[in-house]
């Protein structure tokens, strides 16, 4: 199996077949789910049966519906952060490796303070004050990771803004944002979308935590770490319960690694082929 003209190792085959399930429960949630995520239908904590598969959760619905939820809510806010936090990150640390002076050096002291501060605490303590609905989660986690892309991405662009097809370009009177999008960018897409899968990775287990402590996805929102937090105390009785999304959790994070590390492999053969 091949794709993008590269062969598929065994790790990244399994790695992708993880992650096009999780993507097809993530958007045909409804459509697969054999219930609504809100919706009560019998006793807390009832058995497993043929009508519920995983049984029933502390206030009777559906284990397996909340779990197809779940994955819609914690895929679909996880790519949503990291597709900001990347906009936020790419632009300027591409903009900081192109403008140099003033311009790069505020904007790197200005990342280096915020990476001075502990992320979970900075997010809790802003979460907390601001309040964690969604947009306010994502805007917060978004600018939080968006420092260690800038890092990555101003790294990549300063490598590049040297050669010669960047200079014939400043010399032709381009602009910044044609330098960036026309000659950095296109150049800086194999480490830069590896480093995709590795933020999605953090932000997917970040949210996770965050729900965890109660100030991720809110009820009655389905979301993989709030269901840990609400099931944890069932494992004492001897219910899988809180297995169910712990294991999810785990399986996709296991299977985006795999597609990573493939990726990051082909990066790193291109590389040697090239010197």
């Amino acid at each position: 199996m091949r794709l993008f003209g590269h062969k598929l190792s065994l790790l990244a085959q399994i790695g992708l077949a993880i992650v096009a399930l999780n993507l097809f429960l993530a958007i045909f949630a409804p459509l697969v789910a054999p219930y609504d995520q809100t919706a009560v239908l019998g006793d807390a904590w009832a058995d497993a049966d043929w009508q519920h598969w995983l049984g029933l959760d502390n206030l009777g619905r559906d284990l397996l519906s909340r779990l197809i939820f779940g994955a819609r809510m914690s895929i679909g806010l996880s790519l949503v952060i990291t597709a900001l936090s990347f906009f936020i990150g790419i632009v300027t640390g591409f903009a900081a490796a192109v403008a140099g002076g003033w311009v790069d050096q505020a904007l790197s002291r200005f990342v280096d303070l915020l990476l001075s501060m502990p992320t979970l605490i900075f997010a809790f303590v802003i979460l907390s004050v601001l309040g964690s609905g969604l947009p306010v989660l994502i805007v917060t986690i978004a600018v939080l990771d968006s420092t260690k892309v800038f890092r990555l991405a101003r790294s990549v662009a300063v490598g590049l803004v040297s050669l010669e097809f960047v200079e014939a370009a400043r010399l032709r009177g381009e602009g910044w944002w044609w330098i960036i999008t026309r000659e950095i960018l296109p150049n800086a897409i194999p480490p830069l979308t590896a480093e995709f899968g590795l933020r999605f990775c953090f932000t997917f287990l970040f949210i996770a935590a965050l729900s965890f402590l109660g100030l991720g996805v809110q009820p009655p929102a389905a979301d993989w770490g709030s269901m840990v937090k609400d099931y944890r105390d069932m494992i004492n009785f001897g219910s899988a319960a809180p297995i169910y999304p712990a294991a999810a959790i785990a399986i996709l994070t296991i299977g985006v690694n795999f597609v990573v590390d493939w990726m990051l492999s082909i990066h790193s053969r291109g590389q040697g082929e090239g010197a």
